[in-house]
């Protein structure tokens, strides 16, 4: 009780994987030497294999709003009609980015908690044959909803337009296969499921993208993907890079690997069921409609903000978590479970969250929600064993 730990549960930044937060103190290197670039070169590589994909990836020293907005600026000209689906306020930065470049976009809205299903999408393709790019968030993380990936990214396929999939909070948390899905550019974020601090993004870059980037117009120059395409073939990056970061992603790649990146989501889809089950337990209601793995937000029981929750688990246990974004701020609050996050860190959450809720007010029979958690972790385990 007098000793309160530091504890970061939100949906990014993340907790850091401890091998890859050494690395960063051998930060003292040139990144214009061959010792960097083989790190460098190390990285590349390590992206493409967790990403499952033979596409190009590229990284970047910028938050994974710089990868968004360098997919627009980079294949896309002004005027070209698109769709853009929003169902929360990342989905909202997509229409904010493609307006900001004079894109002519079809906006496809969903309420908070929703998504935007496929035979919407598909609709909007067929009213406008000159689609040249479809924009989605893969997992919405301000909601904790997760869009039908799979069946959209088939879908567009087909067409002439090319899916650019914002897959920050998604990679690590779901199953994205790229190539067979036909996403074509996928943007991902160092912060998130890859256990690192914020300061990358990295995006894959499908031939058809490449195709539709050689006519486009519009103006770019820091976030150059052909340059950084270029200077990624030779093992360096086009201008410099964030090199403490390029270490710690490094280390962080190898245990992803040798984990095995199916390995990964099943973890944060465990721990996402288990929370789910739990909050049922406690009598409290799931906020989204199709709830993703990477956070589960949360409905506070009727007459509490969420901020009091947000508030209580700081106070009470050091410990940070999120609250709602936008129209949905103190209405949900939002538990993490992408990344460096394991069961017993969902025990103590579980367990904080019961005292918090009995302290408000709401009854509570203490117990019952880590109870839930604990049955998933065994039913799980059991499962393993038995595979072994």
């Amino acid at each position: 009780m007098h000793i309160r730990k530091q504890r970061l549960l939100t949906p990014g930044p993340t907790p850091l994987y401890p091998p890859a937060l050494h690395a960063m103190m051998a930060s003292d290197i040139h990144h214009r030497t061959e010792e960097f670039r083989t790190v460098y070169k190390s990285a590349l590589a390590g992206l493409k294999a967790v990403y499952g994909t033979t596409n190009d990836v590229l990284c970047m020293a910028a938050s994974g709003s710089g990868a968004m907005d360098a997919s627009v600026s980079n294949l896309f000209s002004r005027g070209d009609k698109v769709i853009v689906c929003t169902a929360g306020k990342f989905g909202e930065r997509w229409v904010e980015i493609a307006r900001a470049y004079g894109l002519d976009a079809n906006v496809l809205e969903a309420p908070y908690g929703s998504v935007v299903t496929p035979d919407r999408v598909e609709e909007a393709l067929r009213a406008e044959p000159g689609t040249k790019g479809v924009f989605i968030q893969a997992s919405e993380s301000s909601t904790g909803a997760e869009h039908d990936i799979e069946s959209i990214g088939k879908m567009v396929r087909k067409t002439d337009a090319i899916f650019v999939v914002d897959a920050i909070t998604g990679l690590g948390t779901m199953p994205l296969d790229i190539e067979a899905w036909g996403l074509d550019v996928v943007i991902g974020g160092s912060q998130k499921a890859f256990m690192i601090p914020p300061g990358l993004a990295f995006l894959s870059v499908s031939p058809k993208a490449w195709e539709l980037g050689k006519s486009a117009t519009l103006p770019h120059y820091y976030f150059d993907l052909k340059k950084e395409k270029k200077s990624g073939d030779g093992g360096e990056s086009t201008w410099t890079p964030a090199t403490s970061l390029i270490l710690a992603l490094n280390e962080a790649l190898l245990y992803i690997r040798g984990m095995g990146m199916a390995k990964l989501v099943e973890n944060a889809q465990l721990l996402a069921r288990a929370t789910r089950e739990a909050a049922v337990a406690l009598d409290l209601k799931l906020f989204a409609t199709r709830p993703g793995s990477s956070l589960t937000a949360i409905c506070p029981p009727a007459g509490m903000s969420s901020a009091v929750i947000v508030k209580g688990f700081k106070q009470k246990f050091g410990a940070v978590i999120t609250g709602g974004q936008g129209s949905m701020k103190n209405e949900i609050f939002r538990l993490a479970h992408l990344g460096y996050f394991d069961f017993s860190d969902l025990f103590s959450v579980i367990a904080g969250l019961e005292l918090i809720l009995r302290a408000n007010g709401h009854r509570v029979e203490l117990g019952k929600g880590v109870a839930a958690v604990q049955t998933v972790y065994e039913a799980a385990e059991v499962g393993v064993q038995a595979a072994a």
